[in-house]
């Protein structure tokens, strides 16, 4: 599927340069260009690109500006920043650039930015997916999807076949029976999704699928052990294993 792509810089041969590097790139389909922060806004909301590469120092509204005003209510593009200044890269991944080209920018390099993008567009559209896959039929049990990555590969996952997701750092691993796979949400994005259900947070950096408790033992008067069937072992506060025992009705 070709990467629909918006070029914004207030300078014509700026674009013109960004135009030819990426015409030599496989499945990228240039949509348009835009030599403002406002003009930026309007074809975005217009054409849905899946990628925007964006100036930073732009007269009027800045790049940042540009990022900041999105509209969160419909599909929003990757973000990738073309400046010749570094000093704002920090700023812009904050503001959800996926990444940050200084100019000039050479072929192989905005290459590895677009692939960026396009493992980002992939994620998201999979995630629409699995929401699709969630109404069903009307009057239907909702199955709750679950999207796992590893490497470029995205997979659709029931809930019922995850034991449990444990997070390290900003990194979320979904884990099931037999491997695991990177979540493509946070740990609050999933517990909020999977409300009323037979998850249970246990632990800031856990959630488990009750289903999928094999034991719980208590460690100390304010600890305890759960252990799932895959044998995986999680320590849990007093309170939060109550949570675990009310559901299992122990």
């Amino acid at each position: 599927m070709s990467l629909k792509t918006l070029i914004v810089d207030d300078e014509p041969i700026a674009r013109q340069v960004l135009r030819e590097e990426l015409e030599a790139i496989e499945d990228v389909e240039i949509v348009g260009e835009a030599e403002s922060g406002p003009e930026a806004l309007e074809k975005i909301a217009r054409q849905q690109p899946n990628l925007v590469l964006l100036d930073l120092q732009m007269p009027g509204m800045s790049g940042l500006e540009v990022v900041r005003n999105l509209e969160g209510g419909r599909r929003l593009p990757a973000i990738v920043i073309v400046t010749a200044y570094d000093k704002f890269a920090l700023q812009a991944f904050e503001a959800g650039a996926v990444d940050y080209l200084l100019k000039p920018v050479g072929r192989e390099r905005l290459a590895e930015a677009v692939q960026r993008a396009r493992e980002r567009t992939g994620a998201e559209a999979i995630e629409r997916l699995a929401r699709l896959q969630e109404l069903g039929e009307p009057g239907a049990s909702k199955q709750r999807r679950i999207v796992g990555r590893i490497g470029a590969e995205f997979f659709l996952l029931s809930a019922d076949e995850i034991f449990a997701f444990q997070a390290e750092g900003d990194l979320v691993w979904i884990i099931t029976a037999r491997r695991r796979y990177e979540a493509t949400q946070t740990l609050k994005a999933l517990e909020d999704r999977l409300h009323n259900t037979s998850f249970r947070r246990i632990h800031r950096n856990a959630l488990v699928n009750v289903d999928h408790v094999r034991k719980m033992s208590s460690l100390s008067s304010q600890r305890w052990l759960i252990t799932l069937s895959n044998d995986q072992e999680f320590v849990a506060s007093k309170r939060q294993a109550w949570s675990v025992r009310q559901l299992l009705r122990w």
